[in-house]
């Protein structure tokens, strides 16, 4: 395993996304670079790329880490328990872009390599597994929207098997669900954890491919909305679905339960967060409505193809 290649080739993309981004809304990133002490039990690196109150986006972050620890956390080995207790080295790239205009949707964008070395007294070589996810979360749906990011995602995944976009778009629509609301976040996309069926240089290859894909499915539709008008209503309807969206990265993202757990940088994990939410008791859009309508329409997995 080449694991500065694969370094080398996230912080690349990394840069990739934020440069776009620049340009698409005129403001600059802000860089923070940190690093966590030897001595602390998560050790390593990373890169927080934030900005917040631009021309389009409201908030988003788009972060790098390369983090090493003594013990896998429990979120991470609840589909391997036999690697519990093992040395880990993780690294990868999120990226979450709230926009300001709520006909604007959401994005999220995760890829990662994780690696687990065995004990001295096993003689196994070490474990790797890629993880990844590539997800829309929309406050007002266009179909057009949700056909191209799907298609961008198929295409994407095309290279390395042909049930690949099937699988991964039946595991993000189960994944990015609110149980204890019965409803999806979004319109879903794409995501896969503990995937190790590919060679590690195809699976790194699949892992610059998803991560590439990201520009694609996503700078095409903020070009379309960022010019609608929009005004309290649609601002209110945002903030209110704005808070599912905390709902699902605070109970239920693994990514950020593996952040937590293994003591990662708080300001880093939570980048993910939007910079407002609200919540209503027991609210209901009015029918027929075009809040009602992302309900009915876009709020209940189907295929977008």
């Amino acid at each position: 395993m080449d694991i500065e290649a694969v370094r080398a080739d996230l912080l690349a993309l990394q840069h990739r996304i934020v440069r776009a981004l620049e340009t698409l809304d005129g403001q600059r990133f802000i860089r923070d670079v940190w690093q966590r002490m030897p001595d602390e039990p998560l050790r390593g690196e990373g890169v927080s790329c934030i900005l917040e109150g631009g021309a389009l986006i409201e908030r988003g972050g788009v972060g790098f880490s390369h983090v090493q620890g003594d013990a896998l956390p429990p979120s991470a080995t609840a589909a391997r328990p036999q690697l519990a207790g093992h040395a880990f080295e993780a690294l990868g790239v999120s990226a979450v872009l709230h926009p300001e205009n709520p006909y604007c949707p959401t994005a999220h964008l995760n890829v990662r390599l994780l690696s687990a070395t065995p004990h001295a007294a096993d003689a196994a070589r070490p474990v790797f597994w890629f993880g990844g996810a590539l997800d829309l979360t929309p406050y007002y749906g266009f179909e057009d929207d949700a056909r191209h990011f799907h298609r961008t995602c198929r295409d994407a995944l095309a290279p390395f098997g042909e049930t690949l976009y099937p699988r991964f778009k039946q595991a993000c629509d189960a994944y990015f669900f609110l149980k204890h609301r019965d409803e999806p976040r979004g319109i879903g996309g794409i995501f896969y954890d503990d995937f190790s069926e590919l060679s590690f240089e195809r699976g790194c290859a699949m892992m610059q491919s998803v991560g590439a894909a990201f520009l694609d499915a996503y700078l095409p539709i903020i070009e379309q909305r960022r010019h609608v008008p929009f005004g309290a209503r649609e601002r209110a309807f945002q903030a209110y679905r704005r808070g599912r969206y905390v709902e699902f990265n605070l109970l239920f993202d693994r990514g950020t339960l593996f952040g937590l757990q293994s003591g990662g940088r708080t300001e880093s994990i939570l980048l993910s967060m939007p910079p407002a939410a609200h919540w209503r008791y027991h609210w209901k859009p009015g029918p027929d409505s075009p809040e009602a309508r992302l309900y009915r329409d876009f709020l209940r997995p189907r295929s977008w193809l």
